[in-house]
């Protein structure tokens, strides 16, 4: 696979040993970093997209997760029936606007008809808790189309909300409230899991997106909370859909950068966004860097050899 950064806020360039290694091409985002951080415009949008043209495929470094939106620009270019396979500690559903951000990205790609089925492994956050899951993307449940596996989550209620029957869930309706029963991975074979949920798949055709906070912070260092994947866990279940499904492309954020922002609005956002006392805080950039960079090089290795 071609291996590219796409550089909007340093976090990659500074890995020499990945730069060395793969010799990435990277496309220069620097002047769109504070546009593009967790949400941009549609403006800001086309720009990108004008820079992606004829970009297809491979694996794609977006940087910080704060960028993760920028999935949603490569899915788009997808023309045929796909799976679109996310591994993240947030589930990215929101309905609520920004419509081109971060936090609401899974969404925005659901809109892609060409998105048969889509599957977030790992979401273990209070994004699927009470009442942040009131903004939630619920229709995206019916038919199954979006099926949402955490790693351990308590179940969460939801009010006055239309809950769709799906596959990934266990639901008692009720007359004013549901309650969501969550199939956690916790305690169960990872191996067996995937297999399973890819056995039966209409599509062979994958679009891998991967956020490192689904990682635990000795694996990865971002600048939002940690998961509860090993390392170890993430490469056996991308060995597994390398093994079996023909991947389109792949994005990899969950790098570390300190958020910079031009307008007052997003610098108030961030700060309210953003969780406090994470784990990077405790070490320099350097430390950082390096854990990221050792994780960068086992999936590209993963994926590619």
């Amino acid at each position: 696979m071609d291996i590219r950064i796409l550089d909007f806020d340093g976090s990659l360039t500074s890995q020499k040993k990945l730069l060395s290694a793969h010799n990435p091409k990277i496309i220069d985002f620097r002047d769109l970093s504070s546009a593009a951080r967790l949400w941009m415009s549609r403006k800001t949008a086309g720009i990108i997209s004008l820079r992606l043209e004829g970009v297809s495929g491979g694996i794609n470094f977006l940087g910080s997760g704060d960028f993760h939106h920028i999935s949603s620009l490569n899915t788009e270019k997808i023309s045929e029936p796909f799976i679109l396979i996310i591994f993240d500690f947030h589930p990215d559903w929101d309905i609520l606007p920004p419509f081109l951000g971060c936090g609401s990205w899974v969404t925005r790609s659901l809109k892609n008809k060409n998105i048969i089925k889509c599957f977030l492994i790992g979401p273990s956050s209070s994004d699927i808790s009470s009442p942040y899951i009131q903004t939630a993307n619920l229709k995206s449940f019916e038919n199954s189309r979006l099926e949402i596996y955490p790693y351990t989550h308590l179940p969460s209620a939801v009010y006055l909300r239309k809950v769709p029957y799906n596959n990934s869930i266990r639901l008692e309706k009720g007359f004013l409230r549901s309650k969501i029963h969550w199939d956690e991975l916790k305690g169960k074979s990872l191996s067996n899991f995937l297999l399973t949920l890819i056995s039966g798949l209409p599509t062979k055709k994958v679009y891998l997106s991967i956020d490192k906070d689904c990682l635990k912070s000795e694996y990865a260092l971002t600048n939002w909370e940690e998961g509860y994947f090993s390392l170890d866990d993430l490469l056996m279940m991308l060995k597994q859909i390398r093994s079996n499904l023909d991947i389109l492309g792949v994005d990899i954020t969950g790098d570390y950068s300190r958020p910079s922002f031009t307008k007052r609005l997003k610098s108030l956002v961030s700060r309210i966004d953003h969780p406090n006392n994470i784990k990077a805080d405790t070490f320099n950039d350097d430390k950082i860097s390096a854990v990221n960079e050792l994780t960068n090089l086992q999936i590209i290795s993963t994926l590619t050899s």
